[in-house]
């Protein structure tokens, strides 16, 4: 793997530069009280999308791949839901809101596109060790129910 071709992958740019929009444009617009809470918060979901993203395309197999995208679409998920409180308590204008929503909804056709693209291609699916499962039993339940609860 290599930058060059990250940079290749249209998703992840696009991703990339959805959280440098929200590190220069949203993140100036919070107030000081939300330095440890919203602020991170923000910077960590945002940046998650394209990390993720760059972690599934490092991975040789699809099925890794395919993985980490569905975790890039959930940090996708969690920085809108951020952006959405953002505006309703007053902390971003309507027009910001507007664009980068749009924006989190293209991002997130891209990802599920790329990810039917990864499911149909199925790259890395003749790879040793690719046919592999690990499967571990799971151990029953016991549950103990007190004498006083049984019903007799």
């Amino acid at each position: 793997m290599s930058i060059q071709g990250l940079q290749r992958l249209e998703v992840w740019r696009r991703s990339k530069d959805f959280a440098l929009r929200i590190y220069r444009e949203v993140l100036p617009l919070l107030p000081p009280e939300e330095k440890w809470a919203l602020n991170q918060q923000l910077r960590r979901s945002s940046v998650s999308i394209s990390a993720n993203i760059a972690e599934g395309y490092g991975r040789y197999y699809y099925q890794d791949n395919v993985r980490f995208c569905y975790n890039a679409r959930g940090s996708l998920e969690e920085t809108l839901s951020h952006i959405v409180f953002c505006h309703e308590i007053g902390y971003m204008p309507a027009p910001l809101f507007q664009e980068l929503a749009g924006e989190g909804e293209e991002i997130t056709r891209m990802i599920n596109g790329y990810i039917a693209y990864l499911k149909k291609s199925k790259q890395g699916a003749n790879e040793p060790g690719a046919n592999h499962v690990v499967h571990e039993l799971q151990a029953p339940y016991l549950v103990e129910i007190p004498d006083n609860l049984q019903n007799n």
